[in-house]
């Protein structure tokens, strides 16, 4: 907890109550909306008497509207929501809870939002907040390149991405793998699109198979419009990418029968970058793909891996003991929380 709010607890002792309710109250109408008092007053755990006093309050401060249909957050609202959800964790010593993941994880940063993104869509749109705030803090003036990796999670934060381009500041976004095969949605050329035009930047495309045969593998590194987007990535100094349960991605990679008895016999829990890893981090199978491979990471200085939900847990242990140290793993309380309780178990 900083000085400041340690001071301000002496004159106002209920000071932290006060803001973690109200916060709490703006999450979920943001999560729900529009909802009503008794629907949200059951969903909080708090009498709808008490809602109601802090809703009419929020209401005055112009945060909240209230309709027939429902309460929801205002712009001013919006604004101050994704405001003290940046700052929230050090308020109530949520800063001490990211310590301890990342010592535990042994990488450098954890970032933990609010909620539990397995019962709470709306949790992933916070993701897209905090990865634009931390490559606006962590990215270097001059020109970077940026690669990014596909699926679910990686759509939901690029949908939220904000401008993140500057006078002495550039990036060029550009796919991490092939994904043609895959939900157009859901691949890394549209994910990586996406991100460059909600942030200003600028992308390039890679139209490849995500997983080939060796056969084909190997003449398609000689295209020169594929080597060209190749070398783009070998250049990158930053890698955006998710972390996924091991047997949903195969069987979204149309994997054989043969391959997902393989991966249940060998306990597959995790996958990331085409390698998929047991509950102890082992690699257990290797899908051969164009593009940036798990070893590459080691030379690359911002690595951002954005993982959340309960159900997410063992997925998130098993990928990072393979992480580089100066990984920074944003996640949300749903997968933090279990993490730390199998750590004491």
């Amino acid at each position: 907890m900083s000085r400041e709010m340690q001071i301000l607890e002496r004159i106002a002792p209920d000071i932290k109550e006060v803001i973690e309710e109200r916060f709490q109250i703006l999450q979920h109408i943001y999560w729900m909306q529009p909802v009503g008092r008794r629907t949200l007053a059951s969903h909080i755990g708090i009498t709808e008497r008490v809602l109601r006093t802090e809703t009419d309050f929020l209401k005055k401060l112009q945060l909240i509207d209230v309709s027939k249909s429902g309460m929801s957050l205002t712009a001013e609202g919006l604004e101050v929501y994704r405001s003290l959800e940046g700052m929230i964790g050090q308020v109530l010593g949520g800063g001490k809870k990211e310590r301890q993941l990342a010592d535990l994880l042994n990488i450098d940063h954890c970032l933990i939002v609010s909620g539990n993104s397995d019962s709470e869509p709306r949790v992933l749109d916070s993701f897209g907040d905090m990865v634009t705030e931390t490559l606006d803090k962590i990215l270097p003036a001059g020109d970077n390149v940026i690669a990014v990796m596909g699926g679910t999670t990686m759509a939901k934060v690029a949908e939220q991405m904000r401008p993140l381009e500057k006078s002495d500041r550039h990036n060029l976004f550009v796919p991490a793998r092939g994904g043609i095969g895959e939900s157009v949605s859901i691949q890394a050329n549209s994910i990586s699109a996406l991100m460059a035009e909600n942030s200003g930047g600028d992308f390039r495309a890679l139209y490849v198979p995500e997983q080939v045969s060796p056969e084909t593998y190997r003449p398609l590194l000689q295209e020169p419009s594929v080597q060209k987007v190749l070398a783009l990535i070998e250049q990158s100094n930053c890698v955006i990418h998710s972390i996924g349960n091991a047997m949903r991605m195969a069987e979204r990679r149309g994997m054989s029968q043969e391959e997902l008895s393989m991966l249940r016999l060998n306990n597959a829990v995790a996958e990331s970058f085409g390698y998929f890893f047991d509950d102890q981090g082992e690699v257990v199978y290797k899908i051969p793909r164009i593009g940036l491979q798990l070893k590459d990471l080691k030379r690359i200085p911002y690595i951002i891996a954005v993982a959340g939900g309960k159900s997410k847990a063992a997925a998130i242990r098993a990928y990072i003991k393979h992480a580089p140290k100066q990984t920074w793993l944003i996640t949300d309380e749903g997968a933090a929380n279990q993490i730390l309780k199998e750590a004491t178990l």
